[in-house]
């Protein structure tokens, strides 16, 4: 009988066009965002820690969010693969606390720093080591450019190169860089306040102590956590911690190169107008770009200050550009020596690498424009040692 009327049942069902609702796959893991503070409090505090519940929402991992530092013990944190501290400041543990996060990550747990998590705890030396660099000073909130360093990480897939955003830059008191795998740097020529020079750390992650670690210096501003993103890194950050997934290995990153054409004297055969001065190919800037008149040939030049050695000319093409140009150095800004000739140049970014030739004027010689324009280059670096 009842056999009978649960066929008759699945035959209407059917008959309806309705299907059965699968049961919810269970969470894959489970996150502790911990939020406390004892020094400057963080407005953005609720929207990370939020962005972190719409994260878990969307990839099968729960998440739950407390300020109470008693929760940091034994029984309590073996609940969690990882545990995330959202703009924690100041000393937020006591040491029974403390010595029960050292033996959780001991035992294979993962840490996911965020932002002002490296202004905190600075009696404790094995946190420092875990967070990797604890926090200087910081200039005003404006843009700055990010620049991956790893961009087949998880947390960095999918980046720009160069990411232009808004955040406060954290200036650190170490460079973490030869104890961390560097996943993003800042680029301190294009934001004010910045102090760490060429090599400027600010994601990072590694292997610790038994456990791993991950920790980026963005996520100041509220807006930061509706980024797409902000959210990707996040969430790479968080299934490295929680999970392993990705590369962290330490040693086998050379730090960034430095442009040394960077805010040097240019000059030019000839600018379009005053608009548009040799100087503008070589401000950081993506928009101002040196324009010569139209027509051929046409060059600019950069004084790097010394004699170098350079490897690497980047030019950044406007609309109108040289399809045949060469790369020249000089000792005296004389006498010049070809690096590279180009032809059929077809605009865009032109990353000329493998150069070799020591001195201290590089110049760009057109001899074809591609356009009835001139020559016209929003960038224009060199790099080298």
């Amino acid at each position: 009988m009842f056999r009978k009327l649960a066929l008759g049942l699945a035959v209407v069902t059917a008959g309806l066009g309705l299907t059965a609702v699968p049961a919810q796959a269970a969470p894959a893991f489970t996150v502790l965002v911990f939020s406390k503070t004892a020094g400057f409090r963080h407005d953005s505090i609720p929207t990370g820690i939020q962005a972190v519940r719409d994260l878990g929402a969307a990839n099968n991992f729960a998440v739950e969010a407390t300020e109470d530092a008693t929760q940091f013990n034994a029984a309590n944190l073996a609940r969690f693969k990882a545990v995330v501290w959202m703009s924690t400041t100041g000393d937020v543990l006591d040491a029974t606390q403390q010595a029960a996060f050292e033996n959780y990550i001991r035992a294979g747990g993962g840490y996911v720093g965020v932002h002002a998590a490296a202004d905190t705890e600075y009696d404790w030396a094995w946190y420092g080591g875990l967070v990797g660099a604890y926090f200087l000073s910081h200039p005003a909130i404006q843009t700055a450019t990010v620049r991956v360093a790893d961009p087949n990480h998880p947390a960095t897939a999918g980046l720009p190169a160069a990411w232009s955003r808004t955040d406060e830059w954290y200036n650190y008191r170490t460079n973490p860089r030869s104890q961390v795998h560097v996943l993003t740097t800042l680029d301190e020529s294009t934001y004010s306040g910045g102090s760490m020079g060429a090599d400027h750390p600010n994601t990072w992650c590694r292997a610790y102590d038994g456990g791993r670690s991950f920790y980026t210096g963005m996520g100041h501003t509220q807006a930061s956590y509706s980024e797409a993103g902000l959210r990707n890194l996040l969430l790479g950050g968080i299934r490295y911690a929680a999970q392993g997934t990705g590369d962290c290995s330490v040693g086998n990153q050379p730090p960034p190169q430095t442009d040394l054409a960077l805010n040097h004297p240019a000059t030019a055969s000839s600018v379009e107008n005053a608009s548009y001065p040799a100087a503008n190919a070589v401000d950081a800037s993506t928009t101002t770009r040196w324009s010569s008149a139209f027509s051929d040939p046409q060059w600019i030049r950069v004084d790097l200050g010394a004699t170098h050695t350079v490897n690497r000319v980047r030019l950044v093409w406007e609309a109108a550009y040289g399809s045949a140009y060469q790369i020249q150095i000089s000792g005296d800004g004389t006498t010049w020596t070809t690096l590279r000739s180009v032809t059929g140049g077809n605009g865009g970014e032109d990353d000329n690498t493998g150069l070799s030739g020591s001195g201290r004027y590089v110049r760009i010689y057109g001899t074809t424009r591609a356009t009835q324009w001139g020559y016209s280059l929003f960038t224009f670096q060199v790099y080298g040692t």
